[in-house]
């Protein structure tokens, strides 16, 4: 589709009528738009729809080759980036396309994680009618949807989706259900003179309509902007960049640090410039990105099995986090089905004869949910065998109310009939005496969030005696209540956000147990106002909130994240899509639209909210094998460049070569790929990149790291006297094995004994540490060490790796106290 070229001025001018019409009447409104009865001719139709532009939602397209570009520009890439140019003109080919394979791979996990999300307006776009029965010229035809201008009559019939934002003409009332843009559960009555919004269903009656707001200026188009208007950006992200910038600073300062020196002291420059670039590359976290995404694409497909389908794979470290879960209750907390409440009945009649006689002046085959969830009420269905149905009258806009004349099987005639409570008053022969006991038991419905049905039935002379009245809801889901409590225990607190009145959304909530404190939305601002302190405090205390429209959702979250809350959203229908998409972990629920599940960052297949608890007992298992990979990943690089730097520049030396911090690399960033099966437990409180903690901690073990490869070197050179030839190697296979049990000791906030680690992660550690002490003991690229020198190595890095974890627990204690020491 083009996109809409409509100036600002109209955009204005469109804007403008759709605030006039609280204000004005149908046939001022109709003046105003230069309308009339008979409808718009063609040609001030096409000339409105240039200046209006099309009746369709615009889309903002990215260019695929510059969004691709985009995933190699920032701190890392550049630093990456350079690597790669400094070994092509250093002639380093295996560093060369190591690290270009590395790049790419990273850029394509991300462009592809970013494609595969969906297109939430295209979504959007499909829930649009197709085709419109419009009035031109005095005659009726059926243009496009997209061809409608404000100012055109409409025709709305039982099943159409309204194609525009329109104000009803004369006529009788309409059912409408707007439950997938506004979130209402139960259809809504419109009357002539009211309006009705795009993308709702009618579902009762025919009626002209006059449309006033078209496009971007509908609610629904306000709704797909905001969906375009929702960008963040993770806090992953966010992470890995902090990492990324700490260890490419920490590098660059000391890698300039070593050439100064050189350069004084007159060392070759050409063996300096070599030397510092493979010590740039083996600091450079180059394989960082792909380890945590491949972290996460793991635990994606362990999702996947318990039926949670991510579509952004950043999403299971936002999950992790969540603190605040903004839940729709339509279709969310709720099975969106219209249920029957225990009924009000009179005193010379039973419960069961009020939904036995509703029963009998209803009919399943019209589908009508009202007519079901009466149906459903009986006990027993085969107590409608006892009656035969001789006539059914179905509900209409004028009665309000549907009959039926009924033949039991003595062969007696009688009417029974549903209806609202007030019309079935009317009926009856005692109104004045039943009627404040009547309304006394609708109002005590209402209060509770029930919508109210009159039953009556005629007696033998004929007269309609009330029977009494049956209350309407929608049942919460049967695991809600349960998943609500658990996740409260799990430090996430849910928030109601539903389109329904106040009454329904207290009593729904109270039978859950999420809290009684709901607020009525129509106070908020829109998704561009900026809350005051007060009102924002009400946002995050409330335990819910009733009467809300798109931009409310989409406001809501905005606000709890400016106050630092990590929050999540679940939803199913149209209206939920902009906050599904602006709130840092969006969960579109079983059956949701496709507009949600475009939008939403994680889908379920299954139905409830429980495999939100898996989801969530998941992404934070995720979340502790990405701490424990970044603690190690800066650990390592911390001891290796402190050690090099220290080594060239008090004692002259090059405790390494080049060639051994390249395979040091590769075997370390190559096992600790299998970092991403390793077993962990799960917290039971949100997750979040704790910085401070994860320099610290790394600082702490990379120093220490330090200081036991001094040791060992001092040993190898002032006790034993080995040459340094052979000192290098030890300090190979030391770095390297000590390397890999950095990982047992990364891997558990406690004891490294706390968590029984995967077998895959050892057999990744076993496999490496084999190939790099063969290595060291037969002396490829390097002098020969010999197995007894090998075995002293071993040990020696095995007592250090004792005394660290009992330093590590200190740390932790003093960098991060109060908390346990079993995670």
């Amino acid at each position: 589709m083009k996109p809409n070229t409509k100036s600002n001025r109209d955009a204005d001018a469109n804007s403008n009528v759709a605030d006039d019409i609280t204000s004005l009447s149908v046939s001022e409104l109709m003046k105003k738009l230069g309308s009339s009865q008979e409808g718009l001719t063609q040609a001030e139709a096409t000339k409105r729809l240039s200046q209006y532009g099309p009746n369709e939602i615009e889309e903002k397209k990215t260019n695929l080759l510059l969004k691709f570009l985009t995933y190699f520009w920032g701190p890392i890439p550049w630093m990456i980036e350079a690597a790669v140019i400094l070994s092509a003109v250093a002639r380093h080919w295996p560093d060369f396309f190591i690290i270009l394979i590395l790049l790419i791979a990273n850029s394509v996990i991300g462009y592809w994680e970013e494609h595969e999300a969906g297109n939430a307006i295209e979504a959007l776009k499909a829930k649009l009618a197709v085709k419109a029965r419009v009035k031109r010229d005095g005659k009726w035809v059926n243009p496009s949807a997209c061809e409608l201008v404000p100012g055109d009559i409409i025709r709305l019939r039982l099943g159409d989706i309204v194609p525009a934002d329109a104000r009803l003409l004369e006529g009788d009332s309409i059912e409408v259900d707007q439950s997938a843009l506004t979130g209402e559960s139960l259809p809504t009555t419109r009357n002539p003179g009211e309006a009705l919004y795009s993308g709702s269903v009618i579902r009762r009656g025919e009626i002209g309509a006059l449309v006033y707001a078209t496009g971007t200026n509908t609610y629904f188009g306000k709704t797909a902007q905001l969906v375009q208007e929702a960008h963040t950006v993770s806090h992953f992200q966010k992470a890995v960049l902090k990492i990324g910038n700490y260890l490419i600073y920490l590098a660059v300062t000391l890698v300039a640090i070593i050439i100064a020196v050189a350069i004084y002291r007159g060392d070759p420059i050409l063996s300096t410039l070599q030397f510092a670039l493979v010590l740039t590359i083996a600091a450079i976290p180059v394989a960082m990105p792909t380890v945590l995404s491949v972290t996460m694409a793991v635990g994606a497909r362990l999702l996947a099995k318990k039926e949670a389908i991510v579509s952004r794979l950043v999403a299971i470290e936002e999950l992790a986090g969540v603190d605040l879960l903004c839940a729709d209750k339509t279709g969310t907390l709720t099975q969106n089905k219209l249920t029957l409440g225990d009924p009000f009945f009179m005193d010379n009649i039973t419960g069961g004869q009020v939904i036995l006689n509703g029963a009998l002046a209803s009919r399943a085959d019209n589908n009508d949910s009202i007519d079901l969830a009466v149906l459903g009420g009986l006990k027993n269905n085969d107590e409608l065998n006892n009656y035969e149905v001789v006539h059914f009258q179905p509900f209409d806009p004028v009665h309000k109310l549907t009959e039926a004349t009924v033949k039991d099987k003595d062969g007696k005639k009688f009417k029974v009939t549903k209806g609202a409570p007030q019309v079935i008053l009317e009926l009856v022969h005692n109104t004045d005496q039943i009627k404040s006991v009547v309304d006394e038991a609708v109002n005590e419905f209402a209060a509770r969030g029930f919508r109210s049905l009159g039953v009556a039935h005629t007696n033998g002379e004929g007269k309609w005696q009330f029977d009494g009245v049956l209350p309407l809801f929608d049942p919460p889901r049967e695991d809600a209540a349960e998943t609500i409590a658990i996740a409260l225990k799990m430090g996430v607190k849910i928030k109601m956000v539903t389109g329904d009145a106040l009454a329904i959304a207290q009593e729904t909530a109270q039978k859950l147990g999420m809290g009684s404190l709901i607020y009525d939305a129509r106070g908020l601002g829109d998704s561009k106002r900026v809350e005051t302190e007060e009102v924002a405090t009400s946002i995050e205390k409330a335990d819910g909130f009733a009467q809300v429209f798109p931009e409310h959702k989409f406001h809501i979250v905005d606000v709890l994240q400016k106050m630092g809350h990590i929050v999540g959203m679940t939803g199913d229908g149209v209206n939920d899509a902009p906050a599904l998409k602006k709130a840092d972990c969006g969960i579109a629920v079983s059956e949701a639209t496709d507009a949600a599940r475009a939008a939403a960052s994680i889908v379920l297949m299954a139905p409830g909210l429980s495999v939100i608890i898996d989801a969530i007992k998941e992404s934070r298992n995720i979340f502790q094998r990405m701490n424990s990979y970044a603690i190690y990943r800066i650990t390592e690089t911390l001891r290796i460049l402190l050690f090099m730097t220290l080594s060239i520049l008090v004692f002259n030396f090059y405790p390494v070569t080049a060639v051994m911090i390249v395979m040091l690399a590769l075997l370390n960033d190559g096992a600790i790929l299998s970092i991403a099966y390793d077993k962990v437990k799960y917290k039971d409180q949100p997750e979040a990149w704790n910085m401070r903690m994860v320099l610290g901690i790394s600082t702490v073990l990379g120093v220490i790291g330090v200081i036991s490869a001094f040791g060992l070197f001092y040993l190898g050179e002032r006790v034993f006297h080995l040459g340094r030839e052979h000192i290098q190697t030890l300090m190979y296979l030391k770095l390297s094995v000590a390397g890999h049990l950095t990982i047992f000791l990364t891997r558990t906030r406690g004891p490294f004994w706390s968590i029984r680690p995967a077998r895959i992660l050892w057999i990744a550690v076993v496999g490496t540490q084999i190939i790099s002490t063969l290595i060291a003991v037969y002396g490829l690229f390097m002098t020969p060490l010999g197995w007894g020198w090998a075995l002293f190595v071993w040990g020696y890095a095995l007592v250090w790796f004792l005394f660290n974890d009992r330093l590590k627990l200190l740390a932790y204690r003093v960098i991060d106290p109060g908390k346990t020491n079993t995670q």
